[in-house]
């Protein structure tokens, strides 16, 4: 898993740049639930908690993840893009956050094999301190 997890990180600092300033970081996989995190220094903002923007960028990032990491594993290719996305700001991040989400069990990628799309909704949770700081609901679309 941890070629699979560089190979995700290399993906999005080559494609999304601003991944690479933010230093966004794969940190595990067990093919069920992924974590993400990203250190504070370059996601700042003037009241010393992290960036809203930089908030929503990494939870988009771990949902987007989550989807090309499964398409890694069942061995398809889709092109993922978010189509839809909610977030509440539950309290301020004031150290690096952990990031998770969680494959939801009914989800199959067989579509993506025939040339056909799938669509998933991810829920991801943003956790700082061992305090919930963020939710993040993601409707993504792969298209083969």
């Amino acid at each position: 898993m941890e070629a699979l997890l560089l190979e995700l990180k290399q993906t999005w600092h080559q494609t999304i740049p601003v991944s690479q300033f933010m230093q966004v970081t794969p940190m595990s996989y067990d093919g069920n639930r992924f974590t993400v995190s990203a250190p504070m220094a370059p996601n700042i903002n003037l009241h010393q908690t992290m960036f809203a923007g930089s908030i929503y960028t990494l939870m988009t990032l771990t949902g987007w993840g989550m989807l090309w990491l499964q398409q890694q594993i069942a061995g398809v290719e889709g092109n993922i893009v978010l189509a839809d996305a909610n977030i509440r700001y539950n309290a301020p991040i004031t150290e690096a956050p952990i990031v998770t989400v969680i494959w939801p069990e009914a989800i199959t990628l067989a579509p993506l094999a025939t040339g056909g799309k799938i669509k998933v909704k991810l829920e991801v949770q943003l956790h700082c301190a061992d305090k919930l700081c963020a939710t993040f609901s993601g409707l993504y679309f792969s298209l083969a």
